[in-house]
């Protein structure tokens, strides 16, 4: 097993929420995806909100250790998972916002930049963690049989048009990690792709 050094702050972070988590129904690999979500908000209210499609890890691991294309809807998102990416498998990593000039009518640079990213990978894992419009544009694309991501991750945090999107997210047929409700943001989303890159990368031969 390919072991991935960690920080020793981060370990011993690990360990103090490992003593506070209690009693939970997750597997290993779906506990150590909300562990790292707790380790970047200190908030353990995600327990209730972070939600696994069946065969979501699975078709992550499969596909990150592949060296598949990554891509994520800010900036903020792509800073926060580059580190990890370069560490393991350097996936192709593409942020939307930053192709979605100009954005097309009617849509968001980063729904614009999104599609854009899927037209050149319609079967990259996709992360989202901030815009609620691209999770919701992808969705559409999803179910037009247009595009078929290895996994989506849908985390968008706020008030207009995140719950809507994260209920159209769990009803598309692809393999998801979702946080349901307003909670979610580039952190979060960082550290679920940060935490299955370390998974696929620790589950090498």
């Amino acid at each position: 097993m390919a072991k991935l050094v960690q920080s020793p702050i981060l370990e011993e972070s690990f360990a103090l929420i490992d003593q506070e988590f209690g009693v939970h129904d997750f597997t290993p690999a779906e506990y150590a995806v909300v562990r790292r979500v707790i380790h970047s908000t200190a908030d353990f209210e995600f327990k209730q909100r972070v939600v696994f499609g069946e065969g979501a890890i699975a078709a992550a691991l499969q596909h990150l250790s592949k060296a598949g294309p990554i891509i994520v809807d800010v900036t903020m998102v792509r800073q926060g998972v580059v580190g990890m990416v370069e560490r393991t498998f350097q996936n192709p990593l593409l942020t939307a916002v930053a192709v979605g000039e100009p954005a097309q009518p009617g849509r968001t640079r980063t729904e614009t930049g999104l599609l854009r990213c899927l037209e050149e990978y319609p079967e990259a894992l996709v992360v989202i963690g901030n815009a609620p419009t691209a999770l919701m544009a992808l969705c559409d694309r999803i179910r037009a049989g247009l595009v078929q991501p290895a996994l989506v991750i849908g985390a968008p945090v706020g008030f207009v048009a995140v719950e809507a999107s994260k209920q159209r997210l769990a009803q598309t047929a692809v393999p998801q990690i979702r946080v349901d409700g307003r909670k979610g943001g580039s952190a979060v989303a960082a550290a679920m792709l940060n935490a299955l890159l370390v998974l696929a990368w620790e589950q090498q031969p």
